[in-house]
């Protein structure tokens, strides 16, 4: 069996780009564990394989690119190719000669088209984030106090006519009410994240029993998860009220029948606002409806702001604010028949950017 080489390997795990190195004979020596997350295969199954294996394509012919490194000495760089496996995204590529132990080499540096636009989206959907629950809480202000008070004026004025007219006070103090109840769900919980070790998939599994109970056969949620993710220190309350929201936003995008998919990763090197974060978990929320309207993507996750006629536009908000609260974000994929909400959550540790 072919194992992984030492060398400088410390380093080359921290990088943020997929690193490959493959042998004489074009089998894979060593990959580091980003290029294990964006290939979504581990060292254990690839070390050993052939690179026409491993980056295997319909499009893009990479022994060409081998040989040409071997007998050119040349770097060479593709952009915009898609693998077979994983099938979803396009990679920038480079293929260089390496030379190590009087050995003819080839490092392989692979990584997503769409990483520094990546980056800048994360940063935009803070933003955006931020300034949206600014916004409510000073609208909350404005309007719970004249609520307040015209509460208690029907409540003052319910007790001077002793009975007459008693319905229509009621209305006013139950519309004040419900008034007031919308604007605390506006902002979201203010509850403090109570910090308890909690397993993510123990999460997932509530809010998967949850909503299965209510779509019955109609959809299907399926699972695909990762046994070797560890704990999170998180609220589990606030967590499972966020997953719960963009599920059943998924179970409202299928129309008729269709199927939701749960899965988690390990996620690594990523930024949240000013901190890099060495590891975390994604967790993906995949529905085969009909997608998100290109200009509503932006929009999603700004209270009241929906594609449906009888939605609040609260439910997405609320996932982004809860989930901010544990220093992660959501991401946003999609097109006609796929969509995928992406639920990232540091385990912690991080460094400064």
């Amino acid at each position: 069996m072919i194992k992984p080489l030492p060398f400088y390997s410390d380093v080359v795990e921290q990088l943020s780009i997929g690193v490959l190195i493959f042998n004489a004979a074009d089998r894979l020596v060593y990959m580091n564990n980003t290029a294990q997350e964006v290939l979504e295969v581990s060292d254990r199954k690839a070390l050993g394989e052939r690179v026409d294996i491993i980056l295997a394509s319909d499009t893009f012919n990479i022994q060409c690119y081998f040989n040409k490194a071997r007998s050119e000495g040349l770097r060479s760089i593709e952009r915009d190719v898609q693998f077979l496996q994983p099938g979803e995204n396009s990679f920038n590529i480079s293929v260089s000669p390496f030379q190590s132990s009087n050995e003819s080499q080839v490092l392989v540096e692979i990584s997503n088209t769409n990483h520094y636009q990546q980056i800048t989206r994360e940063d935009a959907l803070l933003s955006q984030n931020k300034m949206a629950t600014n916004m409510l809480k000073g609208l909350a202000h404005e309007i719970k106090n004249p609520l307040a008070g015209l509460r208690g004026a029907a409540q003052l004025l319910s007790a001077e006519l002793k009975g007459d007219l008693n319905d229509y006070t009621r209305v006013i103090i139950d519309e004040a009410d419900r008034l007031r109840d919308l604007v605390d769900r506006m902002l979201g919980s203010t509850e403090v994240v109570k910090q308890k070790n909690v397993s993510i998939h123990a999460i997932l599994e509530r809010v998967r029993q949850l909503v299965q109970l209510e779509v019955a056969d109609r959809i299907l949620i399926k699972t695909d998860y990762d046994p070797s993710l560890p704990e999170l220190t998180a609220d589990k309350d606030q967590l499972i009220q966020a997953v719960l929201n963009i599920v059943r936003n998924a179970t409202q995008a299928i129309q008729l029948k269709g199927e939701i998919t749960l899965k988690t990763r390990i996620h690594r090197n990523f930024v949240v606002g000013d901190e890099n974060y060495k590891l975390g978990v994604k967790v993906d929320v995949i529905d085969n409806g009909l997608g998100i309207p290109q200009d509503m993507q932006t929009k999603v996750f700004y209270p009241m702001v929906t594609g449906r006629d009888n939605g609040t536009g609260l439910g997405l908000s609320i996932a982004q604010t809860n989930v901010r609260r544990h220093r992660g974000f959501i991401e946003l994929n999609s097109k006609p028949g796929r969509t995928v909400f992406s639920i990232i959550l540091p385990f912690g540790h991080h460094y400064g950017r």
